[in-house]
């Protein structure tokens, strides 16, 4: 039996998941840096290098599934895919932060390089 295959359940649906992951993929790539815990900084890693290596692509469609609002949209072709147009991979930093005081949860800052 072949485990941990695929990405984190993060005690959420399908669907929730789905949706949390792309609004803070959009606050991500409009703020350029977001607050949140560490396995969620993890996961939303790989949505938006997902979403900025489609955008270097030029495929709109797959970067529309994930990013829903205009101006962000249009600032993943405009700005952020000629930016990181020579890079690899790798255009996020996760930087941990400790614990949070309310929870004692393991926080962390995901921020564009």
């Amino acid at each position: 039996m072949i485990n941990n295959l695929g990405a984190r359940k993060l005690s959420r649906t399908g669907s929730h998941r789905r949706a949390m992951f792309s609004n803070m993929a959009t606050s991500l790539l409009l703020h350029e840096k977001v607050e949140t815990t560490l396995p969620k900084a993890k996961e939303l890693r790989r949505v938006v290098e997902r979403v900025i290596a489609d955008a270097k692509s030029g495929r709109h469609v797959e970067v529309r599934r994930v990013i829903k609002d205009k101006a962000v949209y249009h600032k993943v072709f405009d700005i952020l895919a000629p930016r990181y147009k020579e890079r690899a991979g790798g255009c996020t930093r996760i930087l941990k932060l400790g614990a949070r005081r309310g929870d004692a949860a393991e926080a962390a800052m995901v921020k564009l390089v």
